[in-house]
């Protein structure tokens, strides 16, 4: 009997450890990157702003993040961006074609059976065309709604994984999570606040800050607990080590490694 049970723990383990396909990037430092998404990508100076900041303390002269771009429409669903005109780097004011393109989905894109099966389809096409321009491709996994948020469902964060991690392994994309790096957060903590108190939707500051160390290691396998970056010191230094465990944390179970 502890033979079998035995088994079957490791059999489980084998399982949680291979749902994600794709555990690396080729390209662990970027020099040219475009993030596509909408509002959760743009408050608090912008993700990209943060990651490149980032990826500038650790290499300051081997990668140039002046051709990271962000293109965002405010409350988009995935099927509201035409790929093809930012992925012509030329329109965004690129040097040279992108390296990696994250893309993020809209957070109504888990509400029902029906849109999550668009979310699917619509990423498949994109990724797809991203792949077909040369360039990596990156899911970005949403977070869930908290209170006061008139949609706030414990099922949602469930949905969100198995949409993002679905959509990545389909389609050979990286999947960043961040949406479980903020249910970890918040299980351990939930004193940190991640999102806006107004509409538990966005994500404050320091959720922007946690999304940003959780986007770097997912990139480089780095550790975002090696990173000094504070956001000019807005973020003080014992909510950046936590907020750093849980990027860190969250990074290594996801993708199964050690950074």
């Amino acid at each position: 009997m502890k033979l079998i049970l035995t088994l079957i723990i490791i059999y489980s383990n084998t399982i949680f450890a291979s749902n994600v396909a794709l555990t690396e990037l080729k390209n662990k430092s970027p020099d040219r990157v475009l993030y596509i998404g909408n509002s959760y990508l743009y408050y608090n100076d912008s993700l990209h702003n943060h990651v490149r900041r980032m990826l500038d303390e650790f290499y300051p002269t081997e990668v140039d993040t002046t051709n990271y771009k962000s293109v965002t429409i405010s409350g988009s669903r995935s099927w509201h961006h035409n790929i093809d005109h930012p992925l012509n780097h030329k329109n965004l004011g690129a040097e040279k074609p992108f390296q990696l393109v994250i893309f993020q989905g809209g957070s109504g894109e888990t509400n029902t059976v029906s849109e999550r099966r668009t979310f699917s389809k619509t990423v498949k096409n994109i990724v797809n065309k991203i792949h077909n321009s040369g360039a990596e491709a990156a899911l970005y996994m949403i977070h869930a709604y908290v209170e006061p948020h008139e949609n706030t469902n414990p099922q949602m964060i469930k949905d969100i994984k198995k949409m993002y991690i679905d959509a990545g392994n389909e389609n050979n994309a990286l999947v960043i999570p961040v949406g479980i790096a903020f249910e970890n957060s918040y299980s351990e903590n939930p004193d940190i606040k991640l999102h806006k108190h107004y509409d538990g939707s966005h994500p404050n500051l320091l959720g922007t800050y946690l999304a940003a160390c959780v986007v770097f290691a997912s990139i480089t396998q780095i550790s975002p607990k090696k990173v000094e970056y504070s956001y000019f010191d807005k973020i003080n230094n014992e909510d950046k080590a936590y907020l750093q465990k849980i990027a860190h944390e969250t990074v290594e179970n996801f993708y199964d490694i050690n950074l």
